[in-house]
């Protein structure tokens, strides 16, 4: 097989994400002080879902990482409370896809811990662990959850094995994995599942590629091509293509796209320039476009990805003079799509002690919710239970749409029944923290008590009931409960905007529910008038 190189010659093809641009938060929306970890591990150093951002810190005495709020930016305390159980410095944290309150840890203890978060943040340390998982030799330098199976953990040591553990059990130290894989001879760099999770595939520090079954850990290909050297490996998506970052032959760093169904050769190369810093790379399967992000690098290049030749198209780059340490993705249901995010970046800035979210925003005129940007995305549900994915099921994930207010009909009943089949997460109501997830009554609730707050006769029920409200409910995709007060009178702006942009998305959805009220009302009337002219 051939490999082509990529050209630089302009390309002129048709794409909505052609002017895609990088916005960096302000210094009031960053995370400032933060005490980020020196460990020159090729990790991401910290994670983030909708409601919670945790970041590994350099520590004495063992290892620890904090836990913060999304919404609580600015300078962080000094003494904030950590997540402190490990012996040894923490090396990877990963939240779970179906809990955004469970997080697990991995550090140089050769041990694996699973932590429960507090709903409302962490107001003390925390040292006890729901889970410790012991079973490697040496220290755990990676850890990566199950994409569709529910309680499913995957962890990679220096002792070269790959271990898959079931957490669905009553005891808080599991010894046991349910499965090893020792396929590799060296230490184990980057893990990635495609979209059901059936398929794993590995880089290792022999700079072989490797594909195998998730569950059985049967290798199914492995490459031996000699003049790239992989570190990082991504399956993206659908598309039966896997991407891999590393090095050339003459140490410049380089891409490579492989045929997932041949890894004799890699169907592109493209060498980036000669720098020495490790290459992330994030892959969007929505949009189809992928970033790329050196490790201690201003700079991220994103590109968009096609199945046919070339398959990998430049569309432009994002510069900055702050050089990352690691990168935090924020899931697809916790972007802002009012301003057309398809995608947010949190850069760990060590000389600055600063954590940037840095957001790709698709330019747009139209302030209405832009359909095409946001097909049906994976969700925070698990297709499957831990037993059903380990008796040989596969599903792919339980999809959910962004548009505000798309799933306003959705049950609490629905919502208890999936709290009760996991019952070893924390409540997975409280971790849904988007606009589409409010309930119809809440919203016809919620806009009687903001209007009753301007009556004179509504007093302390009206005050009583909101509160209740506050402390149950997520609004505009922010739980109440847990954003500060203002400090400043920007932030008391913002705030103000804030609340009158969901009091007006609010009253929309309320008269697009009127109208197909009347709607129904009107055909409902039709059909009782030509019932009874029939029976005439």
């Amino acid at each position: 097989m051939t490999v082509s190189k990529m050209t630089w010659r302009p390309q002129y093809r048709s794409s909505k994400f052609r002017h895609v641009f990088g916005k960096a938060a302000t210094k009031e929306n960053c995370y400032d002080g933060v005490p980020i970890t020196r460990s020159v591990q090729d990790n991401s150093f910290c994670a983030i879902n909708p409601r919670f951002l945790a970041v590994i810190t350099e520590c004495a005495g063992g290892g620890a990482f904090l836990v913060l709020s999304v919404h609580h930016t600015g300078k962080v305390d000094p003494q904030q409370p950590r997540v402190s159980g490990h012996k040894g410095n923490v090396l990877d944290i990963k939240w779970n896809p179906f809990n955004d309150c469970c997080i697990a840890s991995c550090s140089e203890d050769a041990t694996v811990k699973v932590w429960e978060i507090p709903p409302h943040g962490v107001y003390k340390n925390i040292t006890i662990p729901w889970k410790e998982l012991q079973g490697h030799s040496r220290r755990v330098g990676l850890i990566e959850w199950h994409p569709t199976a529910n309680n499913i953990l995957f962890s990679t040591a220096y002792d070269y094995q790959i271990m898959i553990w079931n957490l669905d059990c009553p005891e808080p130290v599991i010894k046991n994995p349910v499965r090893t894989i020792s396929h590799h001879p060296d230490v184990v760099l980057s893990l990635s599942f495609n979209t059901d999770g059936s398929l794993l595939a590995t880089t290792c520090k022999d700079r072989k590629v490797r594909l195998m079954e998730s569950r059985s850990g049967t290798l199914l290909r492995e490459s031996n091509f000699k003049t790239h050297r992989a570190s990082k490996v991504l399956i993206l998506g659908n598309t039966k293509m896997l991407l891999t970052s590393g090095t050339s032959r003459y140490n410049d760093r380089q891409i490579a796209l492989w045929d997932q169904d041949d890894l004799s050769a890699p169907l592109l190369e493209d060498n980036l320039d000669g720098s020495s810093g490790v290459i992330f790379p994030f892959y969007d399967p929505d949009t189809h476009m992928l970033y790329l992000a050196g490790k201690g690098d201003g700079n991220i290049r994103y590109y968009e990805i096609s199945t046919e030749k070339p398959y990998i198209h430049f569309l432009t780059e994002y510069r900055s003079q702050l050089p990352q340490k690691g990168l935090g993705v924020m899931p697809k249901r916790g972007l802002d799509v009012s301003s057309c995010e398809v995608f947010r970046f949190y850069k760990l800035v060590t000389i600055k002690s600063l954590i940037e979210p840095l957001s790709m925003i698709v330019p747009r005129r139209s302030e209405s919710y832009q359909e095409d940007l946001y097909p049906m995305t994976a969700g925070n549900r698990p297709a499957l239970t831990a037993e059903e994915w380990l008796s040989g099921m596969d599903k792919g994930p339980v999809l959910m749409s962004l548009k505000p207010g798309s799933q306003i009909a959705e049950s609490f009943s629905d919502m208890k029944a999936v709290g009760n089949s996991l019952e070893n997460s924390l409540d997975t109501r409280r971790s849904q923290g988007r606009p589409g997830m409010l309930q119809l009554a809440y919203i016809q609730d919620q806009l009687e008590a903001k209007e009753s707050k301007e009556d004179s006769s509504c007093k302390e029920d009206s005050s009583h009931t909101m509160d209740d409200r506050i402390q149950t409910h997520v609004t505009n995709g922010e739980d109440l409960t847990l954003c500060s007060p203002p400090r400043t009178e920007n932030e008391l702006r913002l705030k103000f905007h804030k609340q009158q942009e969901e009091i007006r998305r609010l009253r929309e959805l309320l008269n697009h529910r009127d109208v197909r009220i009347k709607q129904l009302e009107l055909e409902i009337k039709n059909i009782k008038n030509s019932q009874s002219q029939s029976s005439l």
